[in-house]
């Protein structure tokens, strides 16, 4: 048996009061595009009543980590009349801060003549909160995948293991200027060995970064060249001309044990 249109709607309100995200409802012919309709799960979430939000626009769930730009990419949706999904970071009725995923689209209502807005909000705080621990442990695993070791009076080491890639290699030149910036040791030595392969194009960064360093008038060496490092990257005119490299890091050691000698 088909329900009649008033029946219909009823249940489509119990059924919107149960689902468990909020929803509202904005008025934008009306100042300040105010809420006009919120459903139990938008109260649940934020922790107002009712009558505490009905007749307000929305910014109230905003605070100081609020991040400005995602507010400003919201209003020129809502200006423009354009549908938006956007991550921003809220504020309950008692000041507790949550990651709320809003989507908005604009609505036609036929009856009234008029555009209404529809949002809808879902707390993705504990998603946010497993995605920046994620991002931090990616930043520990770098950290730990470029370590500068002092093996020696005035010498570190740098030992670089698996295979290269932007990320790694962005890593690495932050660890370098900060070894650099704290340190005062003389000599640092790249020990390539552990590397799987090497193209052009981390070699061509790798020129970057012996410019970098010997521009802190630091000394770089570079161990660990195999043979089959060297033929891939013969199409790079001068690969390694100007920087001091060996066959391994023993040898690296000896040539500055042996010049510091000398210089006594």
């Amino acid at each position: 048996m088909e329900l009649d249109s008033r029946k219909r709607m009823h249940l489509l309100e119990q059924a919107l009061n149960y689902t468990r995200v909020g929803i509202i409802v904005t008025d934008p012919s009306i100042e300040d595009n105010p809420i006009i309709i919120a459903n139990k799960g938008f109260l649940e979430l934020t922790g107002y009543e009712e009558n505490e939000i009905i007749g307000k626009n929305c910014r109230f769930l905003q605070g100081k980590d609020t991040d400005e730009r995602s507010i400003q990419l919201l209003r020129k949706a809502i200006h423009n009349k354009e549908s938006i999904t956007i991550q921003l970071y809220n504020y309950k009725k008692d000041g507790t801060g949550f990651w709320n995923e809003l989507s908005i689209d604009h609505m036609w209502n036929e009856q009234e003549k008029k555009y209404f807005f529809v949002g809808v909000q879902k707390d993705i705080t504990n998603e946010k909160q497993n995605e920046l621990l994620y991002e931090k442990s990616l930043k520990e695993i770098e950290k730990i995948s470029t370590p500068i070791v002092p093996i020696m009076k005035d010498v570190s080491i740098l030992p670089l293991i698996g295979t290269m890639n932007d990320t790694r290699i962005e890593a690495l030149i932050t660890s370098l200027s900060d070894y650099l910036e704290s340190s005062d040791q003389q000599y640092l030595i790249i020990d390539l060995s552990g590397l799987f392969e090497m193209d052009t194009y981390t070699v061509s960064r790798f020129l970057k970064i012996h410019q970098f360093v010997s521009m802190m008038g630091k000394d770089l060496l570079v161990a660990g060249i195999r043979p089959d490092m060297a033929m891939k990257t013969l199409s790079i005119q001068d690969t390694w001309s100007g920087m001091q490299t060996f066959k391994d890091v023993k040898m690296a050691v000896e040539f500055i044990k042996q010049k510091e000698l000398n210089a006594k």
